[in-house]
């Protein structure tokens, strides 16, 4: 029997309702990658799940896990009957409810699992493996893009599961992680080095996609992502206790290792094309990681989620789920008439944000745009934030930019916040600079003293136009 969050039995769910397509002898060097972003480019992308790569007897790479809204709907247990606007209204709610619930599912050690058929100690190869590299001009082969870095809170002992690129050092025996700035995971291992001179790490690389999509999600602070997977699942994660840093890693994984950061410990990492789409600067150094096991099933899958220009592997997956929570995080400010928000996916679902209000009084469309540009799940990396009445849906980019283009007068409806969070990503950021962005707040709502007057738009009303598209279907090729 498969471990709970087994990549296995996600794989064979997904194949049940025919979104798993099966790849066989592409090369590690480039082509895999190109296969897939020509996937994410196809109107009706497949997980692609390729094995017998060109110069290995072992090893599978999956990519494009979450990019559908029935196969994210089985990430998210959510079921896999949706479509794009459904998952979202499903998923509304349910990230302050499973975060709530984690303190009731905490790990659960076990010491047997299918990880454990093959355990490597002292010195390891990770090119044993078919180890991408993704794009043309990245610096090297990066095995760490749907991985799960896990990491712990030296005082309280509270695990972080965060999602790193992790580049392969040192002929493989070795490997970076460009832990973001910031985020929880960098905190942890900033205070394992001030209070004992290295931080233990644990590292899984293949497994449910659900780690994926939790390890690249704002998860509040003092939460494990593994007790908040377990709150998901409504059953506790089982997970192998790494015996030299005491870590845990997910008994469902199919290739793990364990070890230590150490300061001053670095290797030259990058560049990588990253979820801007664009190549993230020059050559730098990242802590470099000092494995002392590696583990790993027999011709194990490492869940491959290499960003790009959007669409990328995981572009849709953070566009459904920033879109819910951001639309939450609104409405928990008591903020009233919140209709909408979307997180635009060619925005990477950061940096292009719309919401629809109904608007209730004067002021009410700047205050939810700077509401929205700073919120928790929102402040990471925003740029734009574009507000608009009821009547536009914000997740149709071309009912957006038709509101902006005539609902607003850009020396009035655009509002800049100055020094806010940005990101060491950011193609705009000039070398060496600190990490801070810019930020528009674009009020595209019809001016509240004109709500009356305002030009009516020349549409017909929706519930006549659906009754005409039933009587003239044939007609209009729909029958």
């Amino acid at each position: 029997m498969e471990p709970l969050l087994s990549l296995r039995t996600f794989l064979s769910e997904v194949e049940k309702i025919g979104e798993l397509g099966e790849v066989h002898g592409a090369h590690w060097d480039l082509e895999i990658g190109a296969i897939a972003e020509l996937s994410y480019r196809s109107p009706y992308p497949k997980a692609l799940l390729f094995s017998g790569i060109a110069s290995y007897s072992t090893g599978r790479v999956l990519t494009g896990s979450t990019g559908s809204a029935r196969r994210l709907g089985l990430t998210l247990r959510l079921g896999a009957g949706h479509t794009d606007e459904s998952l979202v209204e499903a998923l509304r709610g349910k990230p302050s409810a499973w975060a709530a619930a984690a303190r009731d599912f905490p790990v659960l050690p076990v010491t047997d699992a299918p990880l454990l058929a093959n355990e490597v100690t002292g010195e390891v190869d990770l090119l044993d493996f078919p180890v991408p590299r993704w794009h043309e001009h990245d610096g090297g082969r990066f095995i760490g893009t749907g991985c799960l870095v896990v990491t712990s809170d030296p005082e309280t002992g509270v695990h972080n599961g965060g999602c790193y690129r992790m580049e392969v050092q040192d002929e493989g025996r070795s490997v970076t992680i460009a832990a973001v700035p910031g985020k929880h995971g960098a905190q942890h291992i900033a205070a394992w080095f001030e209070r004992h001179g290295r931080a233990p790490v644990t590292v899984s690389f293949g497994h449910d996609p659900l780690l994926l999509a939790l390890g690249g999600t704002e998860v509040p602070a003092g939460i494990s992502e593994l007790a908040y997977a377990g709150a998901v699942v409504g059953d506790r994660i089982p997970v192998v206790l790494g015996p030299d840093t005491g870590l845990p890693i997910p008994a469902g994984s199919e290739l793990a290792i364990e070890g230590w950061l150490r300061p001053g410990h670095t290797r030259d990492e990058g560049p990588f094309g990253e979820w801007t789409g664009y190549y993230s600067g020059s050559r730098r150094a990242d802590l470099a990681m000092e494995i002392t096991r590696l583990y790993h099933r027999d011709d194990p899958i490492l869940l491959g989620a290499p960003p790009g220009r959007p669409p990328h592997d995981y572009s849709y997956m953070r566009t459904v789920m920033k879109s819910a929570m951001i639309h939450d995080e609104l409405v928990a400010t008591g903020v009233p008439g919140v209709v909408k928000a979307w997180a635009h996916e060619a925005g990477g679902g950061r940096l292009f944000v719309g919401v629809a209000i109904e608007q209730r009084y004067a002021g009410h469309a700047r205050q939810v745009g700077h509401l929205a540009a700073q919120l928790p799940a929102a402040s990471y990396m925003n740029r734009y934030v574009v507000v608009v009445d009821h009547d536009i849906d914000p997740a149709d980019l071309d009912q957006l930019i038709w509101a902006v283009s005539t609902r607003t007068d850009p020396a009035e409806d655009i509002e800049i916040q100055r020094r806010t969070r940005g990101s060491r990503l950011d193609p705009m950021l000039a070398e060496g600079a600190a990490p801070f962005n810019s930020r528009a707040v674009i009020d595209a709502c019809r001016p509240w003293e004109r709500l009356r007057s305002f030009p009516r738009v020349a549409s017909s009303d929706p519930a006549y136009l659906a009754a005409v598209r039933e009587k003239w279907a044939a007609v209009l090729g729909e029958g």
